[in-house]
């Protein structure tokens, strides 16, 4: 069974950094695709962004283009999301999720399509 956890959230002012680690047990996240999605109060889910499997390409949202930046480590079997020049906006909790395709499937309205997610984690930045 796959089991996704996030960690590396926090609070951070405007214009401060975060990583967020995304691991997994149970299943070789280098083979699938694997995305991140955030969620604010009041919104609903985004996808931010999303890699595909192996060294595979990568997609970010408009809104966090140039500032995040998705990556894997195959060793440690973890995807991370590195947040720079983070705004206010961008608080939310995040979620990794995964599922059994190779190829990220876009960012809009394809929540639906992973099966497997994180608990989430929290992230906050401050004015």
């Amino acid at each position: 069974q796959v089991q996704l956890v996030e960690s590396g959230g926090g609070l951070v002012q405007s214009g401060g950094s975060l990583r967020l680690s995304c691991a997994a047990s149970g299943w070789p996240l280098n083979y699938y695709a694997v995305a991140w999605f955030r969620q604010a109060p009041g919104k609903e889910r985004e996808g931010v962004s999303c890699i595909s499997a192996g060294d595979g390409d990568s997609l970010d949202a408009d809104s966090v283009k140039g500032r995040f930046t998705i990556s894997r480590d195959k060793a440690k079997n973890t995807v991370y999301l590195q947040m720079n020049s983070l705004k206010p906006e961008d608080t939310a909790v995040y979620y990794c999720a995964t599922d059994v395709f190779p190829d990220c499937p876009g960012l809009v309205g394809i929540e639906y399509l992973f099966g497997s997610w994180g608990q989430g984690t929290q992230v906050t930045v401050s004015s």
